[in-house]
């Protein structure tokens, strides 16, 4: 399967609005309710959401297609200070010119193809062009196969962060690799 990876444009909130509803559910530990999935996705990931992003001038959203255009994965690029002074303290500990990588997804029946770790080359691209020298993130700490694709990609587990889905706050790792 050919793919492709290119910077997202306005014209592509619709297909990563898509993206992030099937596939946002996939990074959220066993038993979290569907309910509280959909209220994140509405909240954070809807189609306006993702207009506001594309606008926002401190991130860059990447999109990855098959050969015949249709969306398959996406990421997006945080910039600019860090808003948790916990979690700032632990991300300056790696390098105070750091970038999020905030979202990170492929659609389920493109697990396995090799998008993944394309999209991934380009958005650490992506992000050294910036000017960061680290990309941290954070991960479900009981997501394995997530968990397992970042360390094979250099991302180190530097600390930990909650993270809020619905009312039920989740453990999260914090991740960062050298760019």
């Amino acid at each position: 399967m050919a793919i492709s990876t290119r910077r997202a444009t306005p014209a592509d909130a619709p297909a990563l609005h898509d993206l992030a509803a099937r596939t946002f559910g996939l990074a959220t530990p066993p038993g979290t309710l569907q309910a509280d999935i959909d209220a994140f996705i509405a909240r954070h990931l809807s189609q306006s959401g993702f207009e506001q992003y594309l606008a926002d001038p401190d991130r860059i959203l990447l999109l990855t297609e098959e050969e015949d255009g249709k969306p398959i994965g996406y990421a997006m690029l945080v910039g600019g200070p860090i808003q948790d002074p916990e979690l700032a303290a632990t991300v300056a500990t790696a390098a105070p010119d750091s970038i999020e990588l905030s979202k990170f997804y492929v659609a389920p029946d493109s697990h396995g193809s090799g998008a993944a770790a394309a999209l991934m080359s380009e958005t650490l691209a992506a992000a050294a062009a910036t000017g960061a020298t680290v990309c941290w993130l954070g991960v479900n700490q009981r997501n394995a196969r997530a968990a397992k694709f970042y360390a094979k990609h250099g991302f180190e587990i530097i600390g930990t962060k909650k993270f809020l889905v619905g009312d039920v706050w989740h453990d999260d790792h914090v991740r960062a690799r050298r760019l």
